[in-house]
Order: C-alpha cells, then sequence, then structure tokens
C-alpha cells in the first residue's frame, strides 16, 4: 500500500543497526536546490525533499523528466551542495566524496586508456591494497560479472553492456556501504538491460549495500528495489512513497514483470506517477 505525507520513513524494524548500519544510512531533510539560470533567471530544481534510506536497503526514485532525480542525487553524492536542508550519510552531513559510497551513472566513467583489469583495480589500489591483491580481486570481480578472459580489452573493445560489467565490478569491488546509481541501464537495448538488472540483483544480493537509485523506467523501479518514491514535476518534491513487498531473492527480472503483484504495483504506482508525467509535459508546452 502506499505511504502518503509519512516522511521522514519510520525505520525497518528488520533492519541492520549499529556501527556498520548507521555508517549506511541515508538521510534527506529539507533538501532545496536552486540554481542560475544562463538567462540569470533564479529556478528551484527541489524543494523540500526528506526521506530516509535504510541501512541494506534498495530505494528507487521516479519521476518525469526534468523533476530533480539526477539532482537529488548529486546532493547524496557530495558532488553538489544544497541550497537548503541536509543529507547526512552515517550521522555525519555530507560534505565532499563520502568514504564507503560508490558511483554508476548512465554515461560510462571508465578510463579509456586503461584496460578492463585496470580500471576495476583502481579502487582497491588507491586504497592502499598491494598491486598483487588488487590484481587477483579485480580478477575475481571480473570473473564474477562474466568477463572472465576480457582483463586486457580496452572500453572501446567491449559493447555497451560489456561496459557496464566493468563498471558494476568497478563499483562493487570496493565492498560500498552505499551505492548511487543514476539511471546506469538507461542507455542499453531492451534485452541486455534486463540482464543486467539481474546480474545487479545477484551481486547487490551478496553484499547488501544501501542503494538509491534514479531511473525513468517504472518496471524498472518495481522488479528491483524494496521501496519507490515518486517525484512530482518540477519543482521536484517526494509525492508519494511505497513498499515493495515481493519476495526476496528475486531472480530473473524478466520472469518477476509477469507476476501478478508485479503488475499490481506496477498499475498501482503508475496512477501516481502519470499525473506527474503529464503535468510536466503541460510545463514544457506552455514554457515553449
Amino acid at each position: 500500500m502506499a505511504e502518503k505525507e509519512s516522511y521522514p520513513h519510520q525505520p525497518n524494524p528488520a533492519a541492520v543497526h549499529g556501527p556498520a548500519g548507521d555508517a549506511a544510512r541515508i538521510e534527506i531533510t529539507g533538501l532545496t536546490k536552486r540554481f542560475v539560470t544562463p538567462g540569470g533567471k533564479p529556478f528551484t530544481a527541489i524543494r523540500d525533499v526528506t526521506f530516509t534510506v535504510e541501512p541494506g536497503q534498495f530505494c528507487a526514485i521516479v519521476g518525469p523528466t526534468g523533476c530533480g532525480k539526477s539532482t537529488t542525487l548529486g546532493q547524496v553524492s557530495g558532488l553538489e551542495r544544497p541550497s537548503a536542508g541536509s543529507v547526512t550519510v552515517g550521522g555525519r552531513p555530507v560534505s565532499g566524496i563520502t568514504k564507503g559510497v560508490s558511483f554508476m551513472f548512465q554515461a560510462d566513467a571508465l578510463f579509456p586508456w586503461k584496460t578492463v583489469l585496470g580500471n576495476v583495480m583502481i579502487g582497491p589500489a588507491l586504497g592502499g591494497m598491494p598491486k598483487k591483491e588488487a590484481i587477483g580481486l579485480a580478477r575475481d570481480w571480473l570473473r564474477r560479472v562474466g568477463l572472465a578472459g576480457f582483463e586486457d580489452r580496452y572500453p572501446h573493445q567491449l559493447s555497451g553492456g560489456m561496459r557496464k560489467r566493468v563498471g558494476m565490478a568497478a563499483a562493487l569491488i570496493n565492498e560500498p556501504k552505499i551505492l548511487l546509481m543514476d539511471e546506469p541501464f538507461g542507455a542499453l537495448d531492451v534485452q541486455t538491460k534486463a540482464i543486467m538488472q539481474t546480474e545487479l540483483l545477484a551481486l547487490w544480493e551478496q553484499q547488501r549495500p544501501s542503494v538509491l537509485f534514479i531511473t525513468h523506467d517504472l518496471d524498472e523501479a518495481v522488479a528491483l528495489a524494496d521501496r519507490v518514491l515518486i517525484m512530482t514535476s518540477s519543482p521536484g518534491r517526494i509525492k508519494e512513497s511505497f513498499d515493495i513487498d515481493l519476495p526476496r531473492p528475486r531472480g530473473e527480472v524478466q520472469q518477476i514483470r509477469h507476476e501478478p503483484r508485479f503488475l499490481e504495483l506496477q498499475d498501482q504506482i503508475w496512477q501516481s506517477l502519470k499525473d506527474e508525467v503529464q503535468r510536466a509535459y503541460a510545463q514544457t508546452e506552455e514554457a515553449a
């Protein structure tokens, strides 16, 4: 069932607590971000956004184009500073790139001059791990994502799906407490996207980091997440929260999408999202 106007989200009694759990908690309170447009006019991207991602929770945010989903993620990552409100990770205010956080974005974030192995081992190497040990760990992660034998290839020699596998290995090799994902599979074809979603779920089950996942794809959000947040049209705010009670582990994403409960949840969330998509479309027409 939808939870309306109940923010911040109440902690899950089954969530991990103590030092490890605290380190994996994301708390966003009254978050507002304003910009100045190229024409010199003020623009509010998000306003008074408040929610919590509990330790080990997979939380997805969906909303119309331009509602501030990526802006919200930027505040959590520490890449941007809020105009008002606060973001804390593990009880500490975010004031820069936070330790224990990994990122995956829609655009490939691989170094083109490094091999697949070189890209994956960057995190452990920068963290001080001996080179031989970092190479061994990177090889193990490439095996986990199905890229054993491709260690010496360069990013331009890989398909889009294979580059995403490298990105996942590079993000998860550091055993992050928090994983921030901004439409990581948005550029992939439908078939490859479904495979990557299933692989992400399997890898996430091994470590259970807290995940904040931004997507335009409602089906993707329901199939992957424990909780789906709907953002309003600009300026973005949290409109509604839906708990996704599909059992875990979920297995093949393509099969999940045919389950009666999935279809029920998808329809329920779409009724809320549809209004915002239509409102955003109307705003675009009016601006034009």
